[in-house]
């Protein structure tokens, strides 16, 4: 039987920053709203958390046997190719994971939210597709990750979906403003995939996964990261300007330098290797500027 220390290392605790980073975005900007409610933001945050972990948990099993987890692989050992978990344990366990995410899920949607009927349903379908997303990234046959997908099911249910989805759950309103941080913590949390994919370039291209980094090369992939890590600064700001922010709220501007160092580094590194412990820095970063706009935006 797996020990709790493997589990631990399989549930990736430096990827659930990054999860709670986009829901709390939802819910901060949403503690704004005169009808928010506290609870239904935190067991949204539960049920990104129970995601997070299930696709962590897939990811694992699904590049195990498709074979891209090999001695090869630059990242830290995942822990059905370390023997630390077996297949059939791992098995058990996303779909533990996928039924806490139902469970959690049902109980958000029909327990504490406060919407109308269709928009229950359809936050019911959106949450399935995210169960269904979390495993097919690299399990089954043809798995989306294995296509170059996986930036865009990041996008969807890291971004738009969570912050989105959150605020909509949390007040019974959805303005089309919202979907401008929805799209700024999107892009975030694509960056940190992009880096992963970026590290793991080589690997993946001679094991056939054929992530978007595999397809429009390193550089390209580099050009784009700085893209989907500056950007969403002009997007939350946008987002102020249209509530008629104080001054005093564009204060989250002051993190921009931390993230731009980041990248003057990257772009400095030799050897994929040392590209790791900046997924790590990006997910950290990300959760602090949540953190500082949210705060801000509620002075």
């Amino acid at each position: 039987m797996a020990s709790v220390k493997a589990w631990i290392k399989a549930a990736r605790l430096r990827t659930l920053p990054l999860a709670l980073a986009s829901t709390a975005m939802g819910g901060m900007v949403a503690a704004a709203h005169p009808n928010f409610q506290l609870n239904v933001a935190l067991m949204a945050i539960l049920t990104t958390q129970f995601l997070q972990i299930l696709s962590n948990f897939s990811n694992d099993y699904g590049d195990f046997v498709r074979g891209s987890d090999n001695e090869k692989r630059i990242g830290p050992t995942r822990t059905v190719q370390a023997g630390e978990v077996s297949q059939p344990e791992m098995k058990t366990a996303m779909t533990l994971f996928a039924i806490l995410s139902l469970i959690s899920g049902l109980y958000l949607i029909f327990g504490l939210a406060q919407i109308h009927m269709t928009g229950k349903i359809i936050i019911l379908l959106a949450g399935l597709a995210a169960i269904y997303a979390s495993i097919r990234y690299t399990v089954g046959q043809n798995p989306y990750g294995y296509r170059g997908l996986g930036d865009l099911n990041v996008f969807i249910f890291f971004g738009l979906a969570a912050v989105a989805g959150t605020y909509y759950l949390a007040t019974n309103s959805l303005p089309w403003t919202i979907f401008l941080p929805a799209t700024a913590m999107g892009m975030l949390s694509t960056a940190v995939l992009n880096l992963n994919n970026m590290r793991d370039h080589a690997n993946d291209a001679m094991t056939g996964k054929n992530t978007l980094v595999v397809k429009i090369g390193f550089q390209k992939a580099l050009r784009y990261h700085s893209l989907l890590v500056l950007l969403p600064f002009v997007l939350l700001a946008v987002f102020l300007s249209m509530q008629q922010a104080a001054l005093l709220q564009y204060a989250f501007l002051f993190t921009l330098p931390l993230f731009v160092r980041d990248l003057n580094d990257i772009r400095k590194l030799e050897g994929r290797a040392a590209l790791d412990p900046y997924l790590r820095k990006l997910a950290l970063k990300t959760l602090l500027l949540t953190f500082v706009f949210g705060i801000l935006i509620n002075l």
